[in-house]
């Protein structure tokens, strides 16, 4: 593709970690931003002009692109998304988690008619993920899984962020991991959940806790508590081993019949040199390989329990 063809949309942290990684794979691409300030950041970073404006005035004075990678922030993915859509990209993809909340993902897909919109779930392509895969199949497939929603910075507000980012946390963040749980063990078929709690930033919940069997037919629970220490992990069970994910990057292996540990080495270095994730997500949009993609129908269903499990509804 041109320049012409793809559009990195954004020009914050998170499209500069794109920009490295088209710029690795050799791909052309046209940079829109919106203010100045993030443009004038992101030209410094990676070389690369900034046409600024925002998108909508891009598209009044271009032809849309045939593919996009939108990579605004949280609060506007959705809107973004949507502009591209109607003014014709066929393909997209669409920073996590797409938008804040269950109305937003509807508009998207409304939005995109026959177009392809992938849901940015970088941790799906993590190396340890790929190996777990490996194991996962090797193995016979899941028994069970567990893992952990508790976010950094426990009942700290994160002020980086915009209120209404904030409010949504549980989309805008914790469905990172919960994502990869679900795409690794399946998603919930029978289950319950419970949400207690609250913090002056986010009302609704900050101690979480659920347990049910998935559509693989495995059993698994999760547990959260934002008021408290802990991070993310994430565990899952074969017949054969314990596939350990804590932190997400690195995977860690007990076999049956022992207690010890050991940990898996990566196949290469891209989660090293790169945000981890991105370059084999990035590789895989660009040559249409939805394999491991979290897909925009599937999105729509996964955000419903999401926001079951953070008591939004």
């Amino acid at each position: 593709m041109t320049g012409s063809d793809l559009w990195l949309v954004g020009s914050g942290p998170m499209a500069s970690a794109y920009a490295s990684v088209l710029d690795d794979l050799g791909q052309e691409f046209e940079v829109i931003g919106r203010g100045p300030t993030s443009a004038a950041d992101f030209e410094q970073t990676t070389g690369h002009p900034v046409r600024t404006g925002g998108v909508d005035r891009a598209l009044q004075a271009s032809r849309a692109p045939e593919t996009a990678i939108v990579a605004v922030t949280v609060d506007q993915l959705a809107e973004t998304a949507r502009s591209l859509l109607m003014a014709g990209v066929s393909r997209v993809l669409l920073e996590k988690p797409g938008g804040l909340g269950s109305e937003e993902i509807r508009s998207v897909r409304e939005a995109a008619g026959g177009s392809s919109v992938v849901i940015a779930y970088n941790r799906r392509q993590y190396s340890s993920v790929h190996a777990a895969r490996r194991a996962i199949e090797e193995d016979g497939g899941v028994t069970s899984f567990t893992f952990e929603v508790t976010e950094w910075p426990h009942a700290a507000e994160p002020v980086q962020v915009g209120e209404s980012i904030r409010r949504r946390w549980f989309l805008a963040q914790s469905s990172h991991v919960v994502d990869l749980a679900f795409h690794l063990g399946g998603r919930p078929a029978d289950w319950r959940s419970w949400a207690a709690g609250s913090l002056p930033w986010h009302r609704e919940s900050a101690r979480f806790a659920g347990a049910g069997v998935s559509d693989a037919g495995a059993t698994f629970s999760y547990h959260g508590d934002w008021e408290g220490p802990g991070r993310w992990g994430l565990e899952v069970l074969t017949r054969r081993r314990r596939l350990i994910l804590q932190p997400l990057e690195q995977l860690r292996t007990m076999a049956l019949g022992s207690l010890e540990t050991e940990t898996v080495p990566p196949e290469d270095d891209l989660d090293v040199r790169f945000k981890p994730g991105i370059h084999r997500q990035t590789a895989a949009f660009l040559k249409g390989d939805d394999d491991v993609a979290c897909l925009l129908a599937d999105h729509q269903e996964n955000l419903a329990v999401y926001e079951t499990m953070a008591g939004y509804r």
